[in-house]
């Protein structure tokens, strides 16, 4: 998995900043993983063309239009198939999510700037949250669905635990002084999947405005002159190419 080196990562305590360790720049440099790359050729195909009808499901219909047998019809399968691959319905969701969830660490990690390396910490942070914004605007009913109900469980989830450590070195080069372990968590609630439920399904904001609200908050965290547009979106495509499952 992307993150496996950032678990015995730490966070430094409040203060000056210390110099990236070994740990930081593993997280920095890791690269994009494709989905089970031990499947033979054949399984991988059919475990794709399943996730992409998965995925076609969701899109058209919600995460509680997406079963089973829906899956199976979509993908010119058998039910079985569908069982064998992946279990029970939470198992798909599962596996759905991580595909999406690789993804977009491949991007933030190894990908272009200002989401990938090469362009300034700030920059990085921004292009960050608009990114992570319409990833969640795009498969939110897959977000929720998959969302670990416990608050134990949703912050121990190592997928969050590398965006927050994602955060975490960018905040230390942008807010030197700052405290970035808990500046990162400040960041991540406004990108998290029952907010932005909340905001553009129950409230009807229009995407926009959170990424405005992103890139206001960026700037104000990063100690400069608040924004009223969306800094970096011109740099951004539609929406992060999460690319076919492998």
């Amino acid at each position: 998995m992307l993150y496996a080196g950032f678990m015995s990562a730490t966070t430094p305590p409040f203060g000056a900043p210390p110099e990236r360790t070994a740990d930081d720049a593993e997280l920095l440099q890791l690269g994009p993983v494709g989905d089970q790359p031990c499947l033979r050729a054949d399984a991988a195909r059919n475990r794709a063309r399943l996730l992409e009808a998965a995925a076609r499901l969701v899109a058209e219909h919600g995460a509680a239009g997406l079963t089973m047998e829906a899956v199976a019809a979509a993908a010119s399968v058998g039910k079985g198939t569908v069982f064998r691959r992946f279990g029970d319905r939470t198992g798909l969701l599962n596996a759905l999510l991580d595909h999406s969830e690789k993804k977009f660490q491949a991007a933030f990690l190894s990908g272009p700037p200002p989401l990938g390396p090469g362009a300034p910490a700030e920059e990085r942070l921004h292009a960050f949250g608009l990114a992570l914004l319409r990833r969640a605007v795009d498969e939110l009913d897959l977000q929720l669905a998959a969302e670990p109900p416990s608050p134990e469980r949703r912050y121990a989830v190592p997928a969050r635990r590398l965006l927050h450590g994602h955060l975490v070195l960018l905040l230390r080069e942008t807010v030197p002084d700052g405290d970035a372990d808990l500046l990162a968590h400040v960041l991540l609630a406004h990108l998290a999947p029952g907010l932005i439920h909340h905001l553009t399904r129950e409230r009807g904001m229009p995407l926009e405005r959170l990424e405005a609200g992103w890139s206001d908050l960026v700037s104000r965290v990063a100690g400069g002159e608040p924004v009223t547009g969306s800094p970096c979106l011109e740099h951004l495509p539609a929406s992060v190419d999460l690319g076919s499952a492998s």
